[in-house]
């Protein structure tokens, strides 16, 4: 396995002036580091590559779309047409950097509700969005990791048995999921079922605390969690995900109101650690 941690502590625009950052990630002993796809060419990416392999770093990438007018699940076709464009886009770059996995909320618009729960027409729709960006992920050598996310966040999937239930329709090898911890602990009644049921489909693995802090300090069940990967034969990525209040927006789109952690360093520092320690006991 390999352990990676999310520049979305620090920045949505990885660039040069994250290196010192980057080096003493390398430094405390990750494998690689999470890119956020948000702005920019494959060009600016494929620059940010040359200096992650510099530093040694290897790298996966993750991406969102919280504009409703990229759509994949909307009755508007135009929208649908703009928000696969969007994830192409975001493919093309995720190859650029070098990275073989993009993973995110990449079925639906973040944030964005009908009031009320999915429709047949909207799997529908999501069914064909998809197997057309599977299409472009393959040609691009690119396996996303769809995300289920909590009922605050999204509508369409919401636990790992509904992804895996889409997946299974979707029917394209280039389509899969990723499991976080953070999610599964709100809406899954057995977190660590949830993992294992589902392991056919998962290509990436978020390590999350329940309030998006210092990995070790809440209530995520550790213990029976690092177990079930390590007997599951699991041999991906596991990345660290947490959040401050550094980027206002980024902020606000995660309901980040106060400082989990007394500084990036022991985020990345102590949450290495206790991926490491859990490892060695599993």
């Amino acid at each position: 396995m390999k352990i990676g941690m999310c520049m979305f502590l620090w920045t949505t625009s990885v660039s040069a002036e994250h290196e010192p950052i980057l080096r003493d990630i390398k430094a405390t002993g990750f494998d690689g580091v999470e890119i956020p796809i948000f702005d920019g060419t494959p060009d600016d990416y494929r620059r940010l590559g040359d200096m992650l392999d510099a530093i040694g770093l290897d790298r996966t990438a993750v991406s969102a779309m919280g504009d409703p007018a990229m759509n994949l699940i909307g009755a508007d076709a135009a929208s649908r047409a703009a928000g696969v464009a969007h994830v192409k886009w975001a493919i093309d770059c995720t190859a650029a950097l070098g990275a073989r996995t993009l993973s995110g909320p990449l079925h639906s618009t973040l944030g964005h509700f009908s009031g009320d729960g999915p429709t047949r027409a909207e799997f529908e729709r999501s069914i064909a969005s998809q197997r057309a960006i599977g299409e472009h992920a393959a040609e691009r050598g690119v396996i996303i990791g769809l995300e289920a996310l909590n009922r605050f966040e999204c509508y369409l999937v919401n636990t790992m048995d509904a992804l895996g239930a889409h997946l299974d329709e979707i029917g394209h090898p280039n389509i899969r999921a990723m499991y976080d911890t953070f999610h599964a602990n709100i809406e899954e009644t057995d977190p660590i079922g949830a993992f294992t049921r589902n392991l056919k489909n998962i290509v990436h693995v978020h390590i999350s605390e329940n309030d998006r802090g210092v990995p070790g300090r809440g209530n995520i069940p550790w213990d029976e969690t690092f177990a079930a990967i390590k007997a599951s034969g699991y041999d991906g990525w596991l990345t660290i995900e947490a959040f401050g209040r550094a980027l206002k927006d980024l902020a606000a789109a995660t309901k980040v109101w106060r400082d989990f952690a007394e500084s990036p360093q022991a985020v990345y520092r102590d949450g290495y650690a206790h991926i490491r320690r859990h490892l060695e006991v599993a």
